[in-house]
């Protein structure tokens, strides 16, 4: 996520937001926001995992990796499953993806 915070200026002049969401609680997210300036929320279950379509590790009660980019119109338009710590969209790559559909 922090690498989300290193691109905010970019990710500002395209018109992006940056929000995440987590299994932690609260006062944790809290502290995690503060961290990388963009909000996190908080609380996140198994049904919302569910309702995602996320992998959701049993052993450590966490939802794995679930990224998503959305359109002008809020619908998804990219997204990523991970079940560990490869595979997540890196925040440059979202600024090259954006540009893309934008010059299209």
């Amino acid at each position: 996520m922090v690498g989300f915070s290193e691109q905010k200026a970019e990710l500002d002049k395209l018109g992006a937001s940056v929000v995440a969401a987590s299994v932690d609680p609260i006062d944790k997210a809290r502290e995690v926001a503060d961290e990388v300036g963009f909000p996190v929320g908080y609380g996140v279950t198994r049904d919302i995992a569910d309702a995602l379509g996320s992998w959701w590790e049993d052993r450590r009660q966490i939802i794995q990796p679930s990224e998503f980019i959305l359109g002008p119109d809020n619908k998804v338009v990219v997204s990523s499953y991970a079940d560990g710590p490869l595979g997540r969209i890196e925040a440059a790559d979202v600024v090259r993806l954006v540009n893309f559909y934008e010059s299209r």
